[in-house]
């Protein structure tokens, strides 16, 4: 049982999180063909959901 119960706060976060990266419409679906533009867009969208994160709390 407990083994479950710290499946699920992990689980939790995750899915929070893929929530957060779905909001930006480009990432959704992977419209690049090269990956390092991908991911380069990954990244910023990362930067920007940590700003704001930031950002509320200062």
């Amino acid at each position: 049982m407990e083994l479950r119960e710290r499946l699920g706060r992990w689980r939790w976060v995750v899915e929070r999180t893929l929530g957060w990266l779905h909001r930006f419409r480009r990432l959704r679906i992977q419209h690049e063909w090269r990956a390092d533009v991908h991911q380069a867009f990954l990244s910023l969208a990362c930067s920007l959901i940590c700003w704001r994160y930031v950002e509320r709390f200062c």
